[in-house]
């Protein structure tokens, strides 16, 4: 069993930063794929980044080069990094995470979600 927290959103300006935070609970953390999704009003939840638990990457294509994923296994904990904000980065960001192998863009196989942090970004 895995319980996930995530933190760090917030109101933005168009161009600045935030670092989101997906903690979790559980001693085997380590062994799970991590995965970022989000979801903007009126819209599908859509996947942002995957980490999977030996350090290998994935990004959704149009959003290379300004999000970077991370894990801290000693911390348990994924971090999301985005730069360069713009107004349609405005979305609840949630974490996920999946015992299986590999880096799935798909939400449905992951097994354990958080409960979101609102990124919102003004223009």
């Amino acid at each position: 069993q895995v319980q996930l927290v995530e933190s760090g959103g917030g109101l933005v300006q168009a161009g600045g930063s935030l670092r989101l935070s997906c903690a979790a609970s559980g001693r085997t953390f380590s062994r799970y794929t991590v995965g970022w999704f989000r979801q903007a009003p009126g819209k599908e939840r859509e996947f942002v980044s995957v980490i999977s638990w030996i350090g290998g990457t994935d990004y959704a294509d149009s959003l290379k080069g300004r999000f970077t994923i991370s894990r801290d296994n000693i911390k348990n904990t994924v971090y999301l990094e985005i730069n360069s904000l713009k107004p349609e980065d405005t979305a609840v960001y949630y974490c996920a995470a999946s015992y299986a192998s590999g880096r799935s863009r798909l939400s449905g196989e992951y097994d354990y979600w958080g409960q979101g942090t609102q990124v919102t970004v003004s223009s």
